[in-house]
């Protein structure tokens, strides 16, 4: 078995437009089961390393891999990785079950899966709302049900704690903590 889930291997990124050096031959492993966070200032290149990881960006130099392999080379990436990169990943005019929907369809994921998750992520009261009225917090929590869908065995979120209340961040760490304690 694979202990490694996630592996950054001389990773850089270089915007050619600019010539701004966003990531500088990053080298990390992350351990299956462990919460792990990349810390550094506004400007370090910690999304940027995500979105290299996701394919999301191409990377100048170096390799990324879940599981050992590509994002690419995934069988079923919605099952396998679940993302939270931004807030703004659903359609304003919808519910929020509803923008869970589509996703769903489209992954071939149960629509059973959508009450799970909402009620996961707290938003059982929002669910028949739509998410243009959403605060950021609120938002937030739907991007995590969104990455949930799929019940995967890695998540990658960036930023998950912005815009929830001091309550909303020891929830949030609750959760991480119980699906390392699965083994994700």
């Amino acid at each position: 078995m694979n202990t490694t889930t996630l592996e950054f291997k001389n990773l850089t990124k270089v915007y050619s437009r600019s010539n701004t050096i966003a990531v500088d031959n990053l080298t990390a492993a992350v351990a299956a089961g462990k919460v792990t966070g990349f810390l550094g200032p506004n400007g370090a290149g910690k999304s940027t390393s995500l979105r290299c990881l996701l394919n999301l960006v191409t990377p100048t130099s170096g390799t990324t891999t879940i599981l050992g392999v590509n994002y690419r080379e995934l069988v079923d990436p919605v099952r396998t990785v679940g993302a939270l990169l931004d807030s703004r990943g659903f359609h304003p005019g919808l519910t929020a079950k509803q923008n869970l929907a589509i996703i769903a369809t489209a992954a071939e994921i149960p629509l059973s899966q959508i009450s799970e998750v909402i009620e996961l992520v707290d938003l059982a009261g929002a669910a028949n709302l739509r998410t243009k009225g959403f605060s950021l917090g609120m938002k937030q929590r739907l991007s995590l049900a969104i990455a949930l869908l799929g019940d995967p065995e890695v998540l990658v979120l960036d930023e998950p704690a912005n815009g929830l209340d001091p309550q909303g961040i020891v929830w949030l760490r609750g959760l991480l903590k119980k699906l390392a304690s699965e083994g994700r």
